[in-house]
């Protein structure tokens, strides 16, 4: 159900990640930074882990939704890209454990009438890692760039986080 006050759209950002394969897990890691931020309540940051259909109902919910999470394209590692899927093909390319169930996700959103915009931050990783609960320097930086840009984007939709 889409919320009808346009004043107070609903927001989700949503971190995806296996966090116990380093930075596969960036998502995850950018999401819990941003949810220390003070942020207004119609902001939901949640933590989706390795992603799947149980995570259909919070995105049905949402007006906007903002997905964070690795991709293993050809740019530089840590790289972060913002871009605006439609269906499963405009997903960047990526290794991930979660890679099929994120496109599956998202095909199955808008299949079900789903119109809201989603915006994802896509962040460059290396998927060849040992298993570690820590982001790489690099990646630990480039999630300090997207949890800024994703925080000043929620600031340009969101007059109340400009007090």
């Amino acid at each position: 159900m889409i919320n009808k006050e346009s004043h107070n759209p609903k927001t989700l950002v949503l971190g995806l990640g296996n966090v116990i394969m380093g930075d596969e897990g960036i998502g995850v890691h950018v999401v819990r930074a941003l949810g220390q931020h003070a942020l207004p309540q119609n902001i939901e940051c949640l933590d989706g882990g390795t992603g799947g259909f149980i995570l259909l109902e919070p995105l049905q919910r949402a007006d906007r939704i903002f997905l964070i999470d690795a991709t293993a394209d050809d740019n530089p590692i840590g790289t972060v890209t913002r871009t605006t899927p439609k269906f499963s093909r405009d997903y960047p390319p990526t290794l991930t454990a979660h890679d099929i169930g994120v496109k599956d996700l998202l095909d199955a959103f808008y299949m079900q009438g789903g119109t809201r915009d989603v915006v994802l931050y896509a962040i460059t990783i290396d998927p060849h890692q040992k298993i570690s609960m820590e982001l790489s320097e690099t990646c630990s930086k480039a999630a300090e760039e997207a949890s800024a840009r994703i925080l000043a984007e929620l600031h340009s939709l969101t007059p109340a986080l400009a007090s």
